[in-house]
């Protein structure tokens, strides 16, 4: 098998796994096509689901808008509580046809499996609450194992790793930036005091906040001379910080790719052995480490 093979299979059955396959039977059946996502069924199942979540959604959307609700009320909360239904059954199927259904249910798929339906059956004890079907839009994470994304999947956990690897760094680039913030919100509530909006230290780092950022909503703006100039001085520092952050990240990515590089560089220089087929070999190896035959 290829390196890049064993690659694609590592990262789209890793999280199936992990939750243990069942004896051969229905509930195995129901494992493979649920949860094997390189299956024909199971790419069938899954597309048919995502499909289902965005319409799901759909439905959430519509229902907010005033004019829709008062004449499809009705119709669109029976629609809503029959994707409840399927999304329940779906649910429940998941944790029967799995070995360790304690360790699904307790990831993180299984939490927004669960987070997917509980807002409905919420909504008959607490009004309102049906806003947060939403959330459901984070099951369409499961279109990376649907399409054999592998590509994503890895940059999104080199991202993970590189985020990880630089958050020292991030940290004391945040706390330098929380710093600048408190001593610029007071400064400037010297400056401008309560008369012009800055009624306290918290307002005025909360503007702070906001111009650094380039951000900029208008509620809060300096009146006096030096308060504006202050204002300029963080506005232009502001560009500068927001560049720091990408900058590390970016960093660690490039050399963590370097790495990656020059790893797989040394598997593909590798020769596998024509008398007995042993891989492993470095590139300038001249006999086989098992059998002793010449490479």
């Amino acid at each position: 098998m290829k390196p890049q093979q064993r690659a694609d299979q590592h990262y789209v059955s890793q999280v199936p796994e992990s939750y243990g396959k069942p004896p051969p039977g229905l509930r195995r059946h129901m494992f493979d096509v649920i949860f094997e996502a390189d299956t024909p069924a199971g790419r069938r199942f899954d597309i048919a689901l995502v499909f289902a979540i965005m319409l799901s959604i759909l439905v959430v959307v519509l229902d907010s808008v005033p004019g829709l609700h008062r004449e499809y009320g009705t119709t669109l909360n029976l629609v809503e509580w029959s994707f409840t239904v399927l999304f329940s059954i779906e649910y429940l199927a998941r944790v029967i046809c799995v070995q360790r259904p304690w360790r699904y249910a307790a990831g993180f798929y299984g939490v927004i499996d669960l987070l997917a339906v509980l807002p409905t059956y919420f909504s008959l004890l607490v009004p309102g609450s049906n806003l947060f079907l939403d959330i459901r839009i984070l099951r369409l994470l499961r279109v990376f194992r649907i399409f054999k994304l592998t590509l994503y999947i890895e940059e999104y956990t080199r991202l993970g790793e590189a985020l990880s690897a630089s958050r020292r760094k991030i940290m004391v680039f945040l706390s330098v930036v929380l710093m600048a913030i408190l001593i610029l919100g007071t400064v400037m509530y010297v400056v401008e005091g309560p008369q012009n909006g800055y009624t306290s230290i918290p307002v005025a780092m909360y503007w702070a906040t906001v111009t650094m950022t380039t951000v900029g909503y208008g509620d809060i703006t300096p009146h006096t001379h030096l308060g504006k100039a202050i204002a300029s001085f963080m506005m232009l520092m502001g560009w500068g910080i927001l560049a720091v952050p990408t900058g590390i990240v970016t960093a660690e990515l490039s050399a963590r790719h370097a790495d990656r590089r020059q790893g797989a560089a040394r598997i593909l220089a590798a020769r596998d052995c024509p008398s007995c087929g042993s891989s492993g070999h470095e590139a300038a190896s001249r006999f086989c480490k098992d059998c002793g035959a010449s490479l």
